[in-house]
């Protein structure tokens, strides 16, 4: 009874044709079935309803589906309007990361020194030297070393050199990376938060460290901080934090720049509990990493003669590269997880980092030299444009969709999330996607419906933005690769543009 809602709006597309192609398990798929008739409709006329609802007056609704195999459009509205992504940016970044670099793609950290070892002493300076790993130190892999297995895995390397006595610095080596840490287009109120941390030559511990708060016992007195983890006596903390009500959670910002010391600490820390820790994004990890081997090693009984540095392209304590300009030995390699195991965790989780980080690796690799933010999205645009991809009105600023001013449609979204279905590492790809109703940040999402299971989604959330993207499977059994972005939805009304969402999720999966 919808039907002529469904014909004036124009969103479905019929394919005339399909080819052959290799599915996501690798295998040959059949030609498939025509789409159902009347799911096409049902799931037309709640894209309709959306974009009528008042819940969207002000706003845009951008949706594609198409049929993975052959790219063909099935579904569309508004799906060449660019809209902001949000984190679905991340599909594309590791999409390409993948394609590019091979799923077995992994990063190394060296610990080197210079100068000559005698007697257990080393003249010289010793090094730990980054080639971009987000994970260095990083807890979220099994079988591999956090921070403080780190650390004592270097100590057990000097041990194992005979080195008992440094006359000379730790060096925190961060020149792989020449870029800005942070893109350009970012806001001041993200990036010296957690998960606006930076993307350096050398990062540690996913670029973290907290600030723990002792709250008043009442409500709107200042809060005092009691210290950092680790202790970060280089930063200069500036406290306006005040005490919120019990129960307010984090409700902090923290304002800070790379390479500044000068860390500004605005908004509330809850009532009611004896202490309260803050994650903040460390603006020179190279030279945190130098900090806290040199702290371990001073512990453990090893002298080190110089203090913590570290060198790149800036630092809370410049050192110039050229002041090291000696033949080093490697001590200890560390080898970071494949790239199939980083791009899960950076789908799953959502980790800004990891998404930068890959896009500076995958920049770098194409354009054979280091690459500016800016210049390694431009250079992952053009990637997907040879191969055939309409990428008109993608604006690429960032790998991660934190840029305030990144742009992309849903039809170029869901054309590049076809296309990798073709490539040879498509099969880690699709892994790293989270599963609606069961995992990731979709864990909870259209539980108990058709949609569990049979949906693998990457969610997107800014400021009145709220973007799924990845794969359903119909029916059918057909891979059908889909993006949809609800753009400046009325404010406070996302609990009511989410049973849209989940609706659509559905009805894909009934095609």
């Amino acid at each position: 009874m919808r039907f002529l809602t469904y014909i004036l709006v124009g969103l479905l597309v019929f394919g005339a044709h399909y080819s052959p192609a290799q599915n996501y398990t690798g295998a040959p798929t059949a030609l498939p079935a025509a789409p159902d008739t009347a799911a096409l409709r049902r799931l037309s006329i709640v894209l309709e309803e959306l974009r009528n609802s008042p819940l969207v007056r002000h706003g845009t609704v951008g949706f594609s589906l198409r049929r993975a195999g052959d790219g063909q459009p099935l579904a569309e509205l508004n799906a060449v309007q660019s809209l902001a992504p949000a984190s679905t940016q991340k599909l594309v970044t590791t999409a390409t990361a993948l394609a590019v670099l091979g799923e077995g793609y992994s990063y190394q950290t060296f610990l080197e020194y210079d100068g000559a070892i005698r007697d257990s002493v080393l003249t010289g300076n010793l090094f730990i030297r980054g080639t971009g790993d987000p994970s260095l130190g990083s807890s979220r892999f099994a079988g591999f070393a956090d921070q403080n297995t780190l650390l004592r895995n270097w100590l057990d390397a000097l041990r194992q050199a005979g080195i008992r006595r440094i006359e000379g610095s730790l060096v925190g080596d961060a020149t792989a990376v020449q870029a800005l840490p942070v893109p350009g287009t970012w806001s001041w109120d993200d990036m010296g938060n957690y998960y606006g941390a930076g993307v350096f030559g050398l990062n540690f511990n996913e670029n973290l460290y907290r600030v723990i708060f002792q709250p008043a016992r009442t409500v709107s007195q200042p809060a005092r901080i009691l210290r950092t983890e680790p202790a970060a006596p280089y930063l200069q903390l500036r406290n306006r934090v005040r005490t919120g009500p019990a129960g307010s959670g984090d409700e902090v910002i923290i304002y800070n720049a790379p390479y500044s010391s000068q860390v500004f600490l605005e908004g509330t820390v809850p009532a009611g509990v004896a202490s309260f820790a803050v994650r903040g994004s460390l603006p020179d990890p190279a030279y945190a990493a130098a900090q806290q081997l040199h702290d371990h090693l001073t512990k453990s009984g090893i002298v080190v003669t110089g203090g913590p540095l570290s060198i790149g392209p800036g630092s809370v304590l410049t050192s110039e590269p050229a002041a090291f300009p000696g033949k080093r030995t490697a001590l200890h390699v560390h080898s970071s997880p494949v790239l199939s195991e980083l791009t899960r965790q950076t789908n799953f989780q959502s980790i800004n980092l990891y998404a930068e980080a890959l896009l500076q690796a995958v920049g770098t690799h194409l354009a054979k030299r280091p690459l500016e933010t800016s210049e390694a999205a431009q250079e992952v645009v053009r990637f997907w444009q040879r191969k055939g991809i309409d990428l008109g009105g993608f604006r690429m600023r960032d790998g991660s969709g934190l840029s305030t001013s990144g742009a992309l449609t849903t039809s170029g979204l869901s054309a590049i999330l076809a296309a990798m279905s073709r490539e040879k590492s498509f099969g880690a790809f699709y892994e790293s996607i989270p599963v609606v109703g069961e995992s990731g940040t979709v864990r909870s999402l259209a539980r108990r419906t058709s949609a569990a299971g049979n949906v693998r989604a990457k969610s997107g959330t800014i400021e009145g933005v709220r973007a799924y993207a990845g794969y359903a499977t119909s029916r059918s059994g057909e891979l059908l690769a889909f993006s949809v972005i609800v753009s400046k939805y009325e404010s406070g009304t996302l609990n009511a543009v989410m049973p849209y969402l989940e609706r659509l999720m559905v009805l894909m999966t009934e095609l």
